[in-house]
């Protein structure tokens, strides 16, 4: 698992490639893609700013029997051996092995990575490029996950939910500059990002402070809306035309009131209804999904709502926070200064 041929990867992208890759598999089962064909470090691809992606060459057409899988039976999980079927639960040992290959830099079959830890002689499983580049806690805490993905007993295996949660977590606790987890070139990069003159709802979806642009957009309301026309105004009183404000309005409460799932399904109503535009409520959605982990849908809201109002900041500063969610940092920067050089043209400033 080296970078390149001299140097070996850093603890600090190691961690990333095991939380994209687990975000991957738990944005495929939230799609009912659940079942991964033949899991292992060649499915794994880097885009052109090095940011890890999962291969959809493994994602399995027949999905309901699970009977295809090919790889290496020392790698193979426990039960394919005994019903010839793969489970979710076969992904997640699979992501077990892919964690053992990050921690040492080379492929460790998991009955001999098993017998070590059980050993407790883990820290012979660790790459010793690695040596002094990352804390005993974290490394213990990445192999017991490496542990619980590699259970005999499949229904003892975590999801890919919680392997999120587990490294997203463990991330956070590491101990590494910013600007290496934001995927930025050098300190002067991050440097000029600091100083980038950002409204406050730029510094929060900066920071993807989500309860602080919650306020932001629930403060600003529908001024942003002033200018585009519907071309309706003479339907303003018939029964459908109420019907699809009334949504609006039952979004908007529901917005307020913090229930995002109600306000997702009013938002989505009034969107479907076709008879008015709004970017406000495409950008109340977009908080919306991202209140649900749903960063995908919650983009193209942000993208839905930049290609109804062209010169809207706001709109771009939603995809920024977005592709931070995404962990399309470099993406994500860039958006924030397009976001910021198109502020002055604009009287419409979140503050």
């Amino acid at each position: 698992m080296d970078a390149g041929e001299t140097q070996p990867m850093k603890w600090a992208m190691r961690l990333r490639v095991a939380l994209y890759l687990a975000q991957a598999l738990d944005y495929c089962t939230s799609k009912g893609r659940g079942l991964y064909h033949d899991l292992n470090a060649y499915r794994i691809l880097f885009d052109q700013d090095g940011n890890p992606r999962l291969s959809c060459f493994g994602l399995m057409k027949n999905s309901r029997d699970g009977k295809s899988y090919s790889t290496n039976l020392a790698f193979t999980p426990p039960e394919y051996l005994r019903t010839g079927r793969v489970t979710a639960e076969s992904v997640v040992y699979s992501f077990g092995t892919l964690l053992l290959d990050l921690l040492s830099g080379k492929h460790i079959p998991p009955s001999h990575a098993l017998d070590l830890i059980r050993g407790k002689n883990f820290l012979m499983l660790m790459d010793s490029a690695l040596e002094g580049h990352f804390s005993k806690d974290d490394g213990t805490e990445l192999v017991r996950l490496a542990s619980r993905c590699l259970q005999y007993e499949a229904r003892e295996r975590p999801n890919a939910k919680s392997l999120v949660a587990s490294l997203i977590s463990l991330q956070k606790q590491t101990e590494v500059p910013s600007h290496v987890l934001m995927g930025l070139k050098n300190e002067s990069e991050l440097s000029s990002t600091k100083q980038m003159p950002l409204t406050p709802f730029g510094e929060a979806c900066l920071r993807v402070d989500l309860t602080a642009i919650h306020e932001i957009l629930e403060k600003t309301g529908y001024k942003d809306d002033e200018g585009i026309a519907n071309e309706l105004s003479f339907q303003l009183w018939t029964s459908q035309m109420q019907e699809t404000l009334n949504l609006k309005k039952h979004g908007d409460t529901a917005f307020r009131a913090k229930d995002f799932l109600t306000a997702i399904n009013c938002y989505t109503q009034f969107i479907d209804g076709g008879t008015m535009v709004s970017p406000t409520v495409y950008a109340r959605r977009c908080l919306s999904y991202l209140m649900n982990e749903k960063g995908e849908e919650a983009l193209a809201d942000a993208m839905q709502a930049q290609a109804v109002s062209p010169e809207w900041p706001t709109a771009l500063y939603l995809q920024a926070a977005c592709l931070f969610t995404l962990g399309m940092e470099t993406d994500a920067q860039q958006t924030l200064k397009d976001a910021t050089n198109m502020q002055p043209k604009s009287n419409k400033i979140c503050t």
